[in-house]
């Protein structure tokens, strides 16, 4: 399955289109030239720090964005859609796993801009019943692809977990700041559920193929594993993975931040036909091999591409 989406991947980069959503006039033109089936929209700024920081910019990158984008679909007759929401819909949840019933309650405004998304999908489809939309809450993506060619190469500071600890290990930063020590959970750090990026690429394929059914609307899947992993654990996995030692700086929390989120998944190994089937052991695997043949991303040492 994991070839078949990076077919499309590339095939769609082939086009050698970069186009910012919020362009409509561009936008129209890349429908014009090619009718599309379906769009998988993955497009928008995810840092949630950044978010707390820049509040406008996030309304305007993705709300904005989307709402060119869905009118631009509609227009040309694509009535499909697959979302890339987030588990940060969920807010501070008063309980765990997290299922696609529980009531939602952003608690940032990179979070607020997925949940407005959401309910933009949803009155979408109450005003017209020829849109099939299918709404993925990803938890935490990490890992790469396992032949260590294709991974992620955050620019600048990265903003998640993992990419910071791959460059802290190759010698590119001299530790990793947690921040938060005093929740309550098993060390008091965050916990999270990690997902492999080969089984979110899965996920993707299983959302398209359930689009084809006649009775859609508009449904939302959890995509994790269901299983929550502590800041401190997902630390000493990478440390097994890689061999190297990661030091660590303890911090105070940072504002908007959950202190444990973690997935239900039964609604999408019985709807989509999907289950997540990496672990942790092997997230690090794929992130580290990714990272020692690939030290500095996609670029060199003095920062050049």
């Amino acid at each position: 399955m994991i070839g078949e989406l990076w077919c499309w991947f590339f095939q769609f980069l082939c086009l050698n289109l970069q186009v910012d959503l919020r362009d409509k006039p561009a936008l129209e033109n890349v429908f014009a030239e090619t009718k599309f089936d379906a769009v998988i929209h993955f497009a928008g700024l995810k840092a949630v720090g950044e978010s707390m920081q820049k509040p406008l910019l996030y309304f305007n990158n993705n709300l904005i964005g989307t709402i060119t984008l869905l009118e631009v679909m509609a227009a040309h007759g694509c009535k499909q859609l697959v979302f890339s929401s987030s588990a940060t819909v969920y807010g501070w949840p008063k309980e765990v796993p997290c299922t696609e019933e529980f009531p939602l309650s952003a608690a940032n405004p990179y979070g607020r801009t997925k949940l407005f998304i959401e309910e933009i999908c949803r009155d979408i489809y109450s005003s017209d019943s020829e849109w099939k939309i299918i709404l993925l809450r990803y938890f935490n993506p990490v890992g790469a692809h396992p032949s260590g060619y294709i991974g992620e190469d955050p620019r600048g500071i990265p903003n998640n977990l993992m990419p910071y600890v791959q460059q802290v290990a190759v010698g590119r930063r001299p530790h990793l700041t947690v921040f938060g020590t005093d929740y309550p959970t098993k060390d008091g750090t965050g916990v999270r559920d990690y997902i492999h990026v080969v089984d979110l690429a899965d996920g993707h394929i299983a959302a398209l193929r359930k689009l084809s059914e006649a009775n859609i609307g508009c449904e939302v899947y959890n995509l994790g594993t269901g299983k929550g992993t502590s800041v401190l654990e997902m630390v000493a996995a990478f440390e097994k993975a890689s061999g190297k030692k990661i030091p660590l700086v303890m911090a105070d929390r940072r504002p908007g931040d959950a202190e444990t989120v973690y997935a239900a998944t039964e609604k999408a190994e019985r709807e989509l036909s999907w289950k997540a089937n990496y672990g942790v052991d092997e997230m690090c695997r794929d992130q580290w091999k990714w990272a020692s043949k690939n030290p500095y991303g996609y670029g060199s040492p003095d920062g050049t591409n």
